[in-house]
């Protein structure tokens, strides 16, 4: 499964970065039994924020999908430096994406599709899940979307 996980990876351009260390008091992930829990992961690329501000005001349901994308590349970061391997997920259980919106913004779930692509896209059957796509006032760092997963785990 890594190897296909991998491939998958790199056929669609994508290196996982070095997961982040967690900003404040938490930890990044956190194992119980089968289950690996994600914190928030934010849409960073090298280090840098790739979406700031209100979807529906600043940041088009385009760039929303994109940030909700990097938010699962760096999921999948965590989830390799909590596992050792990509191979160790049996099946993504539930995402929950939360969107910093707009008062009137009401398209939440299509900027959550960008994550939910990009998962599917790299682990196949294993990748579909339950989701929710929450709009929020604001964001840590002023962030247009975090993402937070839980996976099955070997």
């Amino acid at each position: 499964m890594s190897e296909t996980i991998e491939k998958r990876l790199s056929d669609l351009g994508v290196t996982l970065p070095v997961a982040a260390a967690p900003a404040a008091n938490y930890v990044p992930y956190c194992r119980s039994g089968d289950l690996l829990f994600t914190a928030g992961q934010l849409p960073l690329k090298e280090g840098k924020l790739q979406a700031s501000g209100l979807l529906g005001r600043d940041v088009d349901i385009a760039s929303g999908k994109e940030a909700a994308k990097y938010c699962a590349i760096n999921i999948l970061a965590q989830a390799k430096a909590a596992l050792g391997s990509l191979a160790k997920i049996r099946r993504l259980v539930k995402i929950t994406v939360f969107v910093a919106s707009a008062p009137d913004f009401v398209e939440q779930h299509l900027v959550a599709n960008g994550a939910s692509d990009f998962l599917v896209a790299v682990l196949g059957d294993r990748g579909k899940h339950a989701r929710s796509a929450v709009g929020s006032a604001s964001l840590p760092l002023n962030a247009a979307v975090e993402i937070e997963a839980v996976f099955e785990v070997e």
